[in-house]
């Protein structure tokens, strides 16, 4: 059996052309957070979650550091990784870690809608791990049911892992659809494992979503210049500004990219001119912030129960094991 195979699941989603179009004539303007992620906003992000302000990626490196036993304990063995939107896998090398010493061989699939990012990381990832095979999924993972089709044809059980609180760009109502798609595809004895970012102090919350480096401020400007580069568009992008806050009523920060002054841009693909007013923003992600309470009521509504809770020393960030109800 090889230790690489690659599926392509189509999936029936919006182009990039076309959220451009239809983010740009609504009122008011947004464009969905997963287009931020080509080559050039992915290696942004990859350098933003090194930056002193991004607290995020340590705080979860040190929950799955710290109790990396209990936690494959609760998973149980043997166990197969289901990882969505899993990027360079990063952080989940660290149950990668601990499992290997509990189980002598261990099956990965991530889902990822970069087929390239699924190649390069996994042949990494099998020279890094002699016992791990992969079955990488090349999908939008916000479609489940494709994405997750043939998830019980395996003796072990499945843990999906869910990590780096990406379930923050869904709102109340996204998170739970999701995540009653999820359920069915599970059985029993299988667990999603989700982390969560957790309710602070804005002055923690707004630096690292616009860092003294303007590194944050760059991946959210790269939305305009990928609009250049792939669909002819005419964006100077030093006329808009980054601008990210935390709104407290809603427990989210939001991002937005602010026009500078009245302007109008020309998309050549899409033959669309978009007048702009001084100040006028494009919305480009929500990242919403949780307590206990708030996943609690996800779960439920979604037909999980929570299971075991982890945090971090200064209490952050938190991992969560659910089971279906």
């Amino acid at each position: 059996m090889p230790r690489f195979t690659l599926i392509d699941r189509e999936v029936e989603i919006s182009s990039f052309a076309d959220d451009v179009r239809r983010g740009l004539t609504a009122a008011p303007k947004s464009l969905p957070p997963h287009h931020f992620y080509d080559e050039l906003g992915s290696a942004l992000f990859d350098a933003i979650t090194r930056l002193p302000e991004y607290y995020v990626t340590r705080a979860e490196s040190e929950v799955l550091t710290s109790f990396d036993e209990e936690i494959a304990e609760a998973f149980g063995t043997p166990v197969r990784l289901i990882e969505l939107g899993a990027g360079s896998a990063r952080k989940t090398r660290l149950l990668f870690d601990v499992l290997r010493r509990r189980q002598p061989q261990l099956e990965y699939v991530p889902v990822d809608v970069d087929r390239t990012i699924l190649e390069r990381s996994g042949r990494t990832l099998l020279d890094e791990y002699p016992s791990l095979r992969i079955t990488a999924v090349c999908s939008d993972f916000r479609d489940l049911s494709r994405s997750l089709a043939g998830l019980h044809d395996s003796s072990a059980r499945n843990v999906v892992l869910f990590l780096g609180s990406t379930i923050g760009n869904l709102g109340f109502d996204e998170s739970v659809s999701m995540f009653r798609g999820l359920g069915k595809a599970l059985g029993p004895s299988d667990a999603f494992f989700l982390g969560a970012d957790l309710k602070k102090s804005k002055c923690v919350l707004e630096p690292a979503y616009d860092d003294a480096l303007g590194v944050t401020a760059a991946f959210n400007l790269n939305l305009l210049a990928r609009i250049n580069r792939e669909l002819g568009g005419r964006f100077d992008v030093k006329r808009f500004a980054h601008r990210a806050f935390f709104d407290e009523s809603k427990s989210r920060i939001e991002m937005h990219l602010v026009s500078r002054e009245a302007q109008t841009v020309r998309i050549e693909a899409l033959g669309l001119d978009v007048a702009f007013a001084e100040g006028e923003s494009i919305h480009t992600e929500n990242s919403y912030k949780y307590d206990a309470a708030m996943i609690e009521r996800i779960a439920a509504a979604s037909g999980f129960r929570v299971e075991k809770t982890w945090t971090d020393s200064r209490r952050w960030f938190a991992d969560f094991l659910m089971r279906v109800s």
